[in-house]
């Protein structure tokens, strides 16, 4: 599986309403025009409180710098 670029999870992302749980980011997501694996690795998340907690969930996944 490719890493997710953390700037195509932002645009995925856009207009999040935090805290959300990972179908209503998954949902989003999919809203958002985010490829199908993206809205499936964020399906799995628990609830995040911000940008920072998606990224974080999503660690082993990204592509690029987290800046972590």
């Amino acid at each position: 599986m490719t890493g997710f670029q953390v700037t195509e999870v932002q645009k995925a992302l856009k207009g999040a309403d935090y805290p959300m749980d990972g179908p209503a980011l998954a949902e989003l997501a999919k809203s958002n025009g985010a490829g199908d694996d993206l809205v499936q690795a964020l399906q799995g998340l628990r609830e995040v409180e911000g940008p920072n907690g998606v990224m974080k969930e999503l660690k082993g996944e990204l592509g690029g710098s987290t800046d972590d």
